[in-house]
């Protein structure tokens, strides 16, 4: 039964994250940089609201935590920016794409960082991986910036998690405290100017400029309730989710060109993802029978 209802948390998590395209744009005529600092501001009285309601506080903030999540509120700022004025100025499939790629940047990291020595099927993936940004470097006549950004900022995001070792909701709330007095006064700045949009475009728009702090926090409620309940390649599996989801938005819904080389990028990507997900199941798979210890660096998760 526990199992059943973590399932349930994991699939509408990755399934609010995966229909972000569609509320952004829903947001306009704010800019992504007023629509980030209002998600900011609402997402940590979201946050706060939710402490509250459950009489949790936040515990063991030791300045080293505070440190690490100074550090990780700096890069999810970068990869929630990069990723609204992505979706706003149509790259979602990009966007989607940075997705796909991170567990692939979370094997690099593990390598670089922790030293770990990556089994020979994660090193075909990480090879399969690389030729897809080559080819994708092609099919867009640039390198896909967008989707580096967000998987390079979502990784980082990752490891300084890792390292603070919070609760999700309590580290949220300390990461957009850290962010809420430069977005406010980019909001008060945006406002002096005469450039501001929100209070300006009637109240269904203020209501959905706060919403971005609602549906921040939602989620991330509904994956804590999951990880607590279901092992972790079900969590794994459960990730493609959302990025499948943001690539058919920008496919059928939004209507972003994919050429024949793109096509072939995301397809070598996906290879890749199957093969590093095979990868992972058989080795859980040997060391519940005692074969050895797996060395699978943890996915960073949304």
């Amino acid at each position: 039964m526990a199992e059943r209802r973590g399932l349930v948390f994991g699939v509408a998590a990755y399934v609010i994250w995966g229909l972000f395209p569609l509320y952004w744009p829903l947001l306009e005529p704010s800019g992504a940089v007023e629509i980030l600092a209002h998600r900011i501001m609402w997402s940590l009285l979201a946050v706060l609201i939710m402490l509250a309601w459950g009489r949790h506080w936040i515990r063991g903030l030791t300045w080293r935590r505070a440190g690490l999540l100074t550090g990780a509120a700096l890069v999810i700022t970068v990869n929630w920016g990069t990723y609204i004025w992505s979706v706003n100025s149509g790259h979602t499939i990009e966007a989607a794409l940075g997705y796909f790629i991170n567990p692939l940047v979370s094997v690099v990291f593990g390598v670089l960082i922790f030293r770990e020595r990556l089994r020979r099927w994660q090193w075909a993936a990480v090879g399969l991986g690389a030729c897809a940004v080559v080819v994708l470097t092609a099919g867009y006549g640039r390198p896909p910036w967008v989707a580096l950004v967000l998987a390079m900022a979502f990784g980082l995001y990752g490891l300084f998690k890792k390292f603070a070792d919070m609760p999700s909701v309590e580290s949220l709330a300390v990461e957009t405290a850290v962010m809420f007095l430069p977005a406010l006064a980019f909001t008060v700045a945006l406002e002096a100017r005469g450039n501001a949009a929100f209070g300006h475009e009637g109240v269904w728009h203020m209501l959905l400029m706060a919403g971005g702090g609602v549906i921040t926090a939602i989620p991330l409620l509904l994956f804590n309730g999951a990880a607590t309940r279901l092992p972790l390649s079900t969590i794994g599996m459960l990730q493609y989710l959302a990025p499948v989801l943001q690539f058919l938005i920008g496919l059928l819904v939004q209507h972003e060109e994919m050429p024949v080389g793109r096509w072939a990028g995301f397809l070598l990507v996906w290879a890749a993802l199957v093969v590093l997900t095979w990868d992972g199941l058989r080795a859980r798979r040997h060391d519940r029978l005692g074969f050895g210890a797996s060395v699978e660096p943890e996915i960073a998760k949304h």
